[in-house]
């Protein structure tokens, strides 16, 4: 049993007690929600929405605030002496999955 969901605007797959790291979604670590259901699939039957499913439900627990790696960025401009470098660390979540039901 697996289904897809949409968290923010990335999707995932995932099955029972799966763990992963998406955007912030505004709750804090403890918090559970529910995700936007787009496929799920039991045994040899899927489900498919347009463009989600009401009738399937999954449960996401945040678990905590993390950050992700670390990106450079760097601009030159040639005979401009012109340089800038900078870093950026995206602000993540780790999330895990309680519960994945069909209604």
């Amino acid at each position: 049993m697996f289904a897809i969901i949409s968290v923010g605007n990335r999707q995932f797959k995932v099955t029972q007690d799966l763990e992963f790291l998406t955007e912030k979604t505004g709750k804090n670590a403890g918090e559970t929600f529910d995700a936007k259901v787009l496929l799920f699939a039991e045994n040899n039957k899927v489900h498919i929405g347009s463009p989600e499913l009401k009738s399937a439900k999954v449960s996401l627990k945040v678990l905590e605030d993390v950050k992700g790696e670390k990106v450079r960025g760097y601009v030159y401009k040639k005979r401009k002496n012109s340089q800038r470098t900078w870093g950026h660390r995206q602000k993540l979540q780790k999330v895990k999955v309680v519960s994945l039901s069909a209604v």
